[in-house]
């Protein structure tokens, strides 16, 4: 496995390769910026981050790979659909992925999304637009929402 860490607004980001394939991003990582990249697929996926953070780039086109069960690659393949600047609830990716009833269980798949940014979990909200959680905080979840929808609807946070 290889890995670089750059900087982003969110904080430092380790992006995790194998066999070039993405295989994990660590948003607010700890580790050291100073990483020598071996795979061209970590220079890619460097390249088109700062094009997303910069605003020049609103999906990516990499070569990745999930680990999690299959429930969990379900809920991550419906996250794929969500367009840059729109939400979606967590019901809403239930019934998508055909278990209206699940949505507790779509927020903890969300949670151990692997490819966080890549793979938007970032775009599924609460009920009536709130924010709930995130792995990395609701402020790292603001800042992307804001990021993408500028002038959109309104996010709250959760009370």
């Amino acid at each position: 496995m290889n890995k670089t860490v750059i900087d982003s607004p969110v904080g430092k980001i380790a992006i995790f390769a194998e066999n070039e394939k993405i295989i994990r991003l660590d948003l607010k990582t700890k580790e050291r910026t100073d990483s020598e990249i071996t795979e061209k697929i970590l220079l890619k996926a460097e390249k088109q981050l700062f094009e997303y953070f910069f605003g020049e780039r609103k999906f990516f086109e990499l070569e990745y790979e999930f680990s999690g069960t299959d429930f969990q690659k379900s809920v991550w393949r419906e996250l794929e659909k969500i367009p840059f600047g729109e939400t979606k609830t967590y019901g809403e990716i239930a019934a998508a992925i055909g278990n209206p009833k699940a949505g507790r269980a779509v927020g903890l798949a969300c949670n151990k999304n692997p490819l966080a940014i890549i793979v938007p979990c970032h775009r599924v909200i609460g009920a009536g637009g709130k924010l709930t959680g995130f792995a990395c905080g609701t402020e790292v979840k603001k800042w992307l929402l804001g990021h993408e929808a500028q002038d959109k609807k309104e996010i709250t946070d959760e009370n």
